[in-house]
């Protein structure tokens, strides 16, 4: 792929890294709990609330792969009842400011999108 202004040049190399990313971020739910953990420390049931349609089966899938990458830590607290919190690394707060430019761009044209979508879908089958 050639280099547009300000660009460098891609290599095979950076698609690898950016699919490596966009295995991290690019699924339904992680930035929603990327987004919640950035207002603080949550236990399961919070976010579980917080995340309107998730299930408990995904938002588990989703911790503990958010965990595994770095993103968040999982914290088991020894008091009665135990209970567990999740709150961002320094890396997943990085990870949140760099995203926060695609909730603006999302919020700034969702309506657009609906709108062609709606065209998109009215528009009769061959």
């Amino acid at each position: 792929m050639a280099a547009t202004a300000g660009e460098p040049d891609q290599t095979s190399a950076d698609g690898c890294r950016t699919r490596a990313v966009l295995d991290i971020v690019g699924d339904k739910w992680s930035l929603l709990v990327v987004r919640r953990l950035s207002a603080g420390p949550r236990r399961f049931t919070e976010l579980k609330r917080e995340i309107d349609g998730i299930s408990q089966r995904m938002l588990t899938v989703t911790l503990r792969s958010l965990e595994r990458d770095g993103i968040l830590t999982r914290t088991v607290h020894n008091v009665m009842p135990p209970h567990v919190s999740y709150e961002l690394t320094p890396m997943g707060r990085t990870l949140r400011t760099a995203t926060l430019p695609l909730l603006d761009w999302s919020i700034a044209h969702l309506a657009r999108i609906d709108e062609a979508r709606a065209r998109y879908d009215a528009r009769p089958t061959p």
